[in-house]
């Protein structure tokens, strides 16, 4: 079981590619993670052109099964929820013309599964997720963390139920 695991945004998205674990390992493989970042200089479906193509490449090249994507956090800025409900929009798209069985988390479910408390901070999450996963690279951006939380997530979620 392969995951493309997607902290959903507009500006940066976290994104991570996680597998189950191998035949004698106690954790989940972090095969890849990083941030789709675009640029304001963009127009609105500029912007929304490459969140598709650099999804749909990471599609391409790992052959995930699955999708994670964390749910809409309602925001108070209103043009931002937008953008991020179309950037998920795309996304959900893609899943589904790629056939991945697809599951939606809110945050605070990620942030009980990693931490045990649905409130924790970026910081918790941050310290927690290299616990249950090897993270060889750097990651610069919380939003890496937040993918790799979902992807965990998921992983786990069907190893109890199938």
């Amino acid at each position: 079981m392969r995951v493309l695991a997607i902290d959903p945004g507009y500006e940066r998205l976290g994104v991570a590619i996680v597998d189950k674990q191998k035949p004698g390992e106690k954790k989940p493989v972090l095969i890849y993670s990083s941030c789709i970042q675009t640029s304001s200089k963009d127009s609105h479906s500029k912007r929304l052109a490459d969140i598709h193509v650099q999804v749909e490449t990471l599609i391409k090249k790992y052959s995930p099964t699955h999708l994670g994507i964390e749910t809409l956090f309602f925001s108070k800025n209103v043009k931002t929820a937008i953008k991020v409900s179309e950037s998920r929009g795309i996304i959900l798209a893609l899943a589904y013309l790629y056939k991945l069985k697809i599951t939606e988390l809110s945050p605070q479910a990620i942030k009980i599964a990693v931490t045990g408390h649905g409130a924790s901070d970026k910081k918790a999450v941050i310290k927690m997720v290299p616990l249950l996963i090897e993270i060889k690279n750097h990651i610069k951006f919380d939003d890496e963390y937040d993918a790799i939380a979902t992807g965990l997530c998921v992983l786990a979620n069907n190893s109890l139920f199938s």
